[in-house]
C-alpha cells in the first residue's frame, strides 16, 4: 500500500505542544471525572460492544465526541469542546444545550450536567462512583476537585489529534482484528489495540467490579499502544505498549521541550513520515504494576512493526 502524503503526521511544534503534568494536574483530574458522566451516560445506553468498544470517546475536530447515541427515535450526541470550552449535548430533533467548562467543583457540573439532559427530554440512570481512580468521591459528593484551566485542555485536546494520527497510520497496518482508536474516560487514554485471535487465559481481580470490566476487555490476547497524560506512579505524560497487564511507558521530558513529545511519536512510523531525527534521549519507565519503580536512560529501540497478518 503506498503512503499518500496526505496521511503524513505533522511534525510541527505546535502539534505537540509541551504539557509537563505538574503544570495541569488539577485541571486533568477534575476533567477525568467530568468525562466519566458522559462516558456513563453512553454506556448506559448503548449494547454492549465486545471489549467495552461501545463506551469510549472519540478525538474530534474540538475535543472528544460520544458519537451519535440511540434513544428512542432520536439520536443525541455529546462532545467536550475544548476550543470554545463547552460541553455541546445535540440531538437529532435540532435541540441544542451547552454545559460551560470553567472552574467548578464536580459537584455542580453533575448538578447541571443532570439538568441539561433533563431540558433536552434524556432520562439516563448512571452510576455516580467514579472508576479506575484512587480514593473515588461520588459525583454529586465531590467539591474537592474544581479546576478548569482552559489553555491546558486545549493542548491536551491538540496532543490527542496529533497522537490519534499516529494511531491510526499505525492501525491501518494491520489485517487482523482491530479496535478503532478511541478514547476511554476511566484510565483517560488514547488506545488502539490489535488481537492475535487466541482466547487469553480468564482475569480473576480481586476487586468484583474490576474483574468485571476486564474479563471483556482483556478476554483475548492483545497487544495495546496508547497515549496517557501521566499519574499513578508515572510521572509525566508517556506513550506505552501494554500486552495483557504489563506495560512499557517511554515518558519524553515535557517540561525541557515539546520537540521530544514528536520524537517519541516518530518512532513508531517510518522515517519518512516524519522529519524529527529521533535523537533526542527518553526515559523508558517501567508501569507501576509490573513490581518495579526503576527507570532508565538511554534511546528506546525503534518501535519494529508486526507482521501484517493475524495470527
Amino acid at each position: 500500500m503506498m503512503d499518500s502524503p496526505r496521511t503524513a503526521v505533522s511534525d510541527l511544534p505546535d502539534c505537540w505542544p509541551a504539557l509537563p503534568l505538574a503544570s495541569w494536574k488539577d485541571t486533568c483530574t477534575t476533567l477525568n471525572r467530568w468525562a466519566q458522566m458522559v462516558g456513563k451516560v453512553r454506556l448506559a445506553l448503548t449494547p454492549l460492544s465486545n471489549h467495552w468498544w461501545n463506551v469510549a470517546l472519540y478525538v474530534s475536530t474540538c475535543g472528544l465526541t460520544t458519537s451519535p447515541i440511540p434513544y428512542g427515535p432520536r439520536l443525541f450526541e455529546m462532545e467536550f469542546d475544548f476550543i470554545e470550552h463547552q460541553l455541546h449535548v445535540r440531538t437529532s430533533d435540532r435541540g441544542s444545550k451547552d454545559l460551560p467548562l470553567t472552574p467548578r467543583s464536580v459537584a455542580d457540573f453533575y448538578r447541571d450536567f443532570r439538568a441539561v439532559l433533563k431540558a433536552l427530554e434524556i432520562d439516563v440512570e448512571i452510576w455516580t462512583m467514579p472508576v479506575e481512580i484512587a480514593d473515588p468521591i461520588p459525583f454529586d459528593q465531590d467539591r474537592v476537585h474544581a479546576s478548569y484551566d482552559p489553555a491546558s485542555a486545549r493542548k491536551f485536546w491538540r496532543i490527542l489529534v496529533s497522537a490519534d494520527e499516529v494511531f491510526k497510520v499505525f492501525r491501518s497496518r494491520f489485517i487482523g482484528k482491530s479496535s478503532p482508536v478511541h478514547f476511554f474516560w476511566g484510565g483517560f487514554d488514547l488506545a488502539v489495540t490489535r488481537f492475535s485471535g487466541r482466547r487469553a487465559p480468564e482475569r480473576n481481580d480481586a476487586d468484583p467490579i474490576l474483574r468485571k470490566i476486564m474479563r471483556e476487555g482483556y478476554s483475548h490476547e492483545v497487544i495495546s499502544a496508547g497515549f496517557w497524560p501521566g499519574g499513578g506512579g508515572v510521572e509525566d505524560a508517556a506513550f506505552y505498549s501494554r500486552c495483557g497487564r504489563q506495560a512499557r511507558f517511554i515518558t519524553p521530558g515535557w517540561a525541557n521541550t515539546s520537540s521530544r513529545m514528536k520524537t517519541s511519536a516518530a518512532r513508531a512510523l517510518p522515517r519518512r513520515h516524519c522529519s524529527n531525527s529521533c535523537r533526542a534521549r527518553m526515559k523508558l519507565v517501567r508501569s507501576p504494576g509490573s513490581g518495579t519503580g526503576k527507570r532508565w536512560r538511554g534511546h528506546p529501540r525503534r518501535l519494529r512493526e508486526p507482521r501484517e497478518k493475524a495470527s
